[in-house]
């Protein structure tokens, strides 16, 4: 009944004063730009074209044209003539392009990504990659089918939640039509109905009813229940036209309800269940934000071998894949627009579409369990009138839309806890970087406690918080500021002391899971990049921190000896830290045992050093090794050379 047509392949891509090159979709032109310390971050319009063969399809079927990702804002012409526009980077669109068709087809889409003061983001800490960076479809439907023009949607929306002590689920299947023949999205036409299937896992119908707007029960659910066990379910809406089956869609989603306690921090499903994880942006280096589905497992595999929970898809909506994987890993989402750091009064529209799109297209992963409003959006605000308006704005938007989930929004440091944006949505988080923009870590546990006592029925929780570490600099002595992989992995250690001491934050998200570009940036001896990632912007290295988080909340067995990248000492007496989730661990050193050590997570080994010597921690089955050697004068390649802004930030 439904067929697509991938559009990616041969493109003439063109850039202002350029000659036209041929790519294939996805692209950016900005996968290096900012990244060599040179001024050529391109901000601007550039053109693509493609040619296509008219599709097969009858007189009772509709072409749909669907762009799935196009940075910042698309103008859309197909034979010359204009089909549309659309404001917004990070979300699906698409048009009725039927009328529109020839015998041969040229598509022409102009993608801009230059600064202006309508379209958000336009400040912020990372780069802006211009280009059609997903996938370009045509897809053939029904005359008659399930709505494809509203907002990007599918035309299906699932709330599903346990009722009776979590025995049984209650699942509402909502659908809307589209085409000539439905009177209106919200009615089924005379001769047609809407017939409604819950599928298990394994495929098999545990649930069915008729109607464009049906409630049906499973009894024994299966809930979807974070990590440990995120079971799906499959809603299918057939249409019938008489007994023949016009349309047809299928969403997977999830039984599972939650909630935040200001004392006790996240629940799931009736249980306490702290979240604790990462924030990520979706690029890599040398390819921006052009990520392929393998490119998406990798990000996912990595966060699941830390251990952790949830997930903060920042700053934008994300690709719809990745959310399908959070579905699946049983991964708690926070999901967001980029309504950040400065607030545009031109940009309101802008700010109340993008929200639209994010929970329409995204209502039914069950992973999602808020709507973040705005990120450190008082850094630069001017009109804060106008900024406090249109937060209330969206907070009420984002209840009316969806009535399961709750908002929050990331102030920054200098938002202080009285400000009034901080206290408009259900929650709140805040970026915090105590002891790395400012020193002293304990400033954490001193805010926190304030901010508690102060409100004490508000749920707090930390969006943002790392230090930059490049795994090619080190130190004996790391102190805040010199990048060092050993002064990021000392500031994560208090960090997570410090959430242990505090357990009522509702939820923590690492800043960030990988390195990732921010233009702006001139740090680490590396320009056009932010440094604070636990994995390299390539995901070939895990630094020191990744193994410290996974040594605090992984199941899988593992030891990891610390700083082995600081090969070349100075000292004759050395410590060895390693990081393990196991309670014992045995040094040794050139093959005889040194020590061993009881403890939790961190286990510190002070050794003497002579020459190169070679050091292994066992605990169990687990090992690793490291080589250490005794240089006579320090390594200047573990220095920062370029000081560039050293600790400061980008603003």
């Amino acid at each position: 009944m439904r067929k697509e047509i991938n559009l990616n392949k041969g493109w003439i891509f063109q850039k202002e004063k350029e000659a036209p090159l041929n790519v294939d979709l996805p692209h950016t032109w900005n996968n290096l730009d900012g990244q060599d310390g040179g001024n050529d971050y391109y901000r601007g319009t550039c053109r693509y074209e493609k040619s296509f063969p008219l599709p097969a399809f009858t007189s009772a079927e509709r072409v749909y044209l669907e762009f799935r990702g196009v940075n910042a804002s698309a103008q859309v012409e197909l034979n010359g003539q204009e089909i549309g526009c659309h404001d917004g980077g990070y979300s699906t669109f698409r048009w009725d392009v039927t009328e529109r068709l020839e015998q041969e087809n040229r598509l022409t889409v102009r993608v801009d990504n230059s600064v202006n003061e309508r379209v958000y983001p336009q400040k912020a800490d990372f780069t802006f990659y211009g280009g059609i960076y997903r996938d370009v479809l045509l897809r053939v439907v029904p005359a008659l089918h399930f709505d494809l023009d509203h907002l990007g949607s599918e035309g299906i929306r699932v709330t599903a939640k346990p009722v009776k002590d979590y025995r049984e689920g209650q699942v509402q299947v909502e659908t809307w039509l589209g085409g000539g023949k439905a009177p209106a999205p919200d009615q089924v036409p005379s001769g047609c109905r809407v017939e409604v299937t819950i599928l298990d896992a394994e495929g098999k119908a545990v649930a069915a009813g008729e109607g464009r707007d049906v409630v049906l029960s499973l009894s024994a659910v299966k809930l979807w229940d974070g990590v440990e066990s995120p079971y799906l379910y499959t809603a299918r809406a057939c249409l019938l036209e008489g007994e023949q089956e016009v349309d047809q869609v299928e969403v997977r989603f999830g039984v599972r309800d939650f909630h935040c306690d200001p004392k006790a921090g996240f629940f799931l499903n009736g249980r306490s269940y702290p979240l604790r994880g990462v924030s990520r942006h979706q690029d890599r280096k040398g390819i921006g934000n052009e990520l392929t589905r393998q490119m998406h497992r990798e990000d996912m595999d990595l966060i699941c071998e830390m251990g952790a929970n949830t997930i903060r898809l920042a700053h934008y909506q994300h690709d719809q894949y990745f959310y399908d994987l959070c579905d699946e890993r049983g991964m708690v989402v926070w999901a967001e627009i980029p309504y950040i750091s400065e607030h545009m009064p031109q940009g309101r529209d802008n700010t109340i579409s993008q929200m639209k799109e994010l929970i329409t297209q995204n209502y039914n992963h069950p992973s999602i369990v808020c709507w973040g409003v705005s990120n450190e959006i008082t850094i630069s605000t001017k009109d804060k009138k106008d900024m406090m308006d249109n937060h209330r704005v969206l907070n009420d938007l984002c209840h009316r839309l969806d009535q399961t989930r709750f908002t929050t929004l990331a102030c920054y440091a200098m938002c202080g806890p009285f400000n009034p944006v901080a206290h408009i949505t259900d929650v709140v988080s805040w970026n915090l970087y105590l002891g790395w923009y400012v020193p002293g870590m304990w400033l954490n546990d001193a805010w926190m406690r304030f901010f508690h006592t102060v409100y004490p029925k508000r749920c707090l929780g930390y969006s943002e918080y790392g230090a930059e570490g490049m795994p090619n600099l080190h130190a004996e002595k790391p102190r805040r500021g010199d990048h060092s992989e050993e002064y990021q992995a000392l500031y994560h250690e208090f960090m997570l002391r410090c959430f242990e001491r505090n357990p009522y934050l509702w939820a923590t998200h690492v800043w960030n899971m990988f390195d990732f570009a921010a233009d702006a940036r001139d740090q680490g001896g590396e320009p056009g990049m932010n440094h604070k990632g636990l994995v390299t912007f390539d995901r070939k290295t895990k630094k020191d921190s990744f193994y410290l988080y996974k040594a605090w909340w992984s199941k899988e067995p593992f030891v990891h000896i610390c700083s082995r990248r600081f090969e070349n000492r100075t000292s004759d007496r050395i410590s060895v830290k390693v990081y393990s989730n196991q309670k014992e661990v045995t040094l040794f050193c050139n093959g005889k045992p040194v020590e061993t050590k009881q403890g939790d997570h961190v286990f510190v080994f002070q050794v003497p050093l002579g020459g190169e010597m070679t050091f292994r921690a066992e605990s169990g089955s687990c090992q690793d090794t490291a080589v250490f050697r005794r240089a006579a004068s320090p390594d200047p390649s573990y220095r920062l050379q370029k000081s560039g802004n050293k600790s400061a930030n980008w603003v």
